[in-house]
């Protein structure tokens, strides 16, 4: 088997819908990221392109977007969607797809622009219908008969579930918050955010946020609940993409790796508790490599929902101060087919700054479904 390694990680800056980014499109937003993970290697043997995309306009994203960014066109190009894993989901079918030795470079990460998401019409059953077309936000992840909750509800079910109370949640989400202006304030993120027309920083992280504030917000998913938008990540536009290679081919190119990819599983939950997914998701990653929670040294762990992040930790004893360590999805926002690959690249660079020899990227997924990949540093 053929060793997978990361060489370059990037990712665009993040938007608030309707914000800096809201006017481009995802094949645009993709652009400066190909642009720059290219420019060291020759793109004629790139073997693909694979990007998550959730809320885009269908058709195939990934292939679009390298023609738009003027790749040569005998590069394919091919989109996964695993909702809220899916650039994550990217990341681990390019990875090995390198170790199964059926190609040397690949592409790959995820891209959304929830602000240009087109809408969504039920068509009538026929041209007599009354009813006419309807309007739904999204489609069904589960049969009614086991249960389909929005993603609010399902936050409060696991906060109910698992006992996690509000203060807990927005003590979280303000620390969130807090940790990702001190990362921006000390420029921790120029390393890894490729400009987009002139964007170069997140635009969600909140230095005047407080848990009076936080306190002060309503409950939205369920009356007399925790979940708040406070404490809830927003919805948002951005990309992010990283280059898998053969160790192989990065050595014959003369490039230096960044990560080791290790390993990578999925796993399925309760719907009505779908934010829960990551802890046995890390669990069968632990047990497949003989690891446990003392083994790794940094997690990125998509916060969704404070209260699944926090019932998430918990469950698998992770310490709080191995996680988001320059803040999280609460304060840098999900836009949602970039998200795992977000964090995949957030975690490598957080890796590169030494002492981390492990890291774990993991996130809840809308179904009831969780990913985890583990990736080892190579300095």
């Amino acid at each position: 088997m053929q060793e997978a390694v990361i060489v370059k990680a990037k990712r665009t800056p993040v938007g608030k819908v309707g914000g800096v980014l809201s006017h481009i499109p995802p094949e645009e937003l993709m652009r400066p990221l190909f642009e720059n993970l290219i420019t060291d290697i020759d793109p004629e043997e790139i073997d693909d392109v694979i990007l998550g995309n959730v809320v885009g306009p269908g058709g195939n994203i990934a292939r679009l977007s390298l023609l738009t960014a003027e790749l040569p066109m005998t590069i394919p190009g091919v989109t996964v969607d695993r909702q809220c894993g899916s650039g994550l989901e990217a990341i681990n079918m390019a990875a090995r797809l390198v170790q199964a030795g059926a190609g040397d470079i690949y592409i790959a990460g995820g891209v959304e622009s929830t602000s240009l998401a087109p809408w969504k019409i039920k068509k009538p059953a026929s041209l007599h219908d009354p009813r006419g077309p309807e309007l739904y936000t999204r489609a069904r992840f589960s049969p009614d008969a086991i249960g389909d909750p929005e993603m609010g509800e399902a936050a409060e079910n696991v906060a109910e579930h698992y006992d996690i109370s509000r203060e807990e949640q927005d003590t979280f989400a303000l620390h969130s918050h807090q940790k990702a202006v001190n990362a921006q304030l000390s420029g921790n993120f120029e390393a890894e955010i490729v400009p987009v027309d002139g964007v170069k920083v997140d635009e969600c992280p909140r230095a005047d946020t407080s848990l009076e504030k936080l306190h002060r917000l309503k409950s939205v998913f369920k009356p007399g609940g925790t979940v708040t938008a406070g404490n809830a990540c927003p919805m948002n536009d951005g990309a992010s993409a990283v280059m898998i290679m053969s160790l192989k081919k990065c050595k014959e190119l003369g490039l230096k790796p960044l990560a080791r990819f290790v390993d990578s599983t999925s796993a399925g939950v309760n719907p009505n508790l779908l934010g829960i997914g990551p802890i046995p998701a890390v669990e069968k990653l632990w047990k497949r490599q003989n690891l446990s929670q003392k083994d790794i040294d940094l997690v990125e762990f998509n916060e969704a929902f404070a209260s699944q992040v926090i019932a998430s930790l918990k469950a698998l004893e992770i310490s709080y101060d191995k996680v988001n360590r320059s803040g999280g999805a609460l304060a840098l926002g999900h836009p949602y087919g970039a998200s795992g690959a977000i964090l995949v690249t957030r975690l490598i660079h957080e890796m590169a700054k030494g002492g981390a020899r492990r890291g774990i990227a993991t996130l809840g997924i809308g179904g009831g479904m969780g990913l985890a990949t583990l990736l080892e540093s190579m300095k």
